[in-house]
């Protein structure tokens, strides 16, 4: 079975530095792009960041373009965000995302991982 196993949260001060760390394992035949998703307590869950795995092309959303980067380890089936500047309001749990395809014939699915919690406070 494929597994999403995210890993990096914690606390973190104002300002401060974190990096996440996805990794995809399992009955995996290609996969199409990999992201982040985080979710407030109250809040609807909302989309971070997406790269590509061919060709690494990256999207992000406009509240954390600029602080975030994201980013792939294609021999690892590993994704990757750093996060800079952090802020209160990026406190969350952050998922991880995959759309992969099991094999030849199969169509691509998602997976979720179980997320990681993220704590930005003095």
């Amino acid at each position: 079975q494929v597994q999403l196993v995210e890993s990096g949260g914690g606390l973190v001060q104002p300002g401060g530095s974190l990096r996440l760390s996805c990794a995809a394992s399992g009955s995996i035949f290609s996969i199409n792009n990999m992201g982040w998703y985080r979710q407030a307590p109250g809040k609807e869950r909302e989309w971070v960041a997406n790269i590509f795995i061919i060709g690494a092309d990256t999207s992000y959303a406009d509240s954390v373009k600029g602080r975030f980067t994201i980013s792939r380890d294609n021999a690892k089936n590993t994704v990757y965000l750093q996060m800079n500047s952090l802020k209160p309001e990026d406190t969350a749990v952050y998922y991880c995302n995959a759309k992969i395809n099991k094999g030849p014939s199969h169509g691509y699915m998602d997976y979720w991982g179980k997320g990681t919690l993220v704590t930005v406070s003095s």
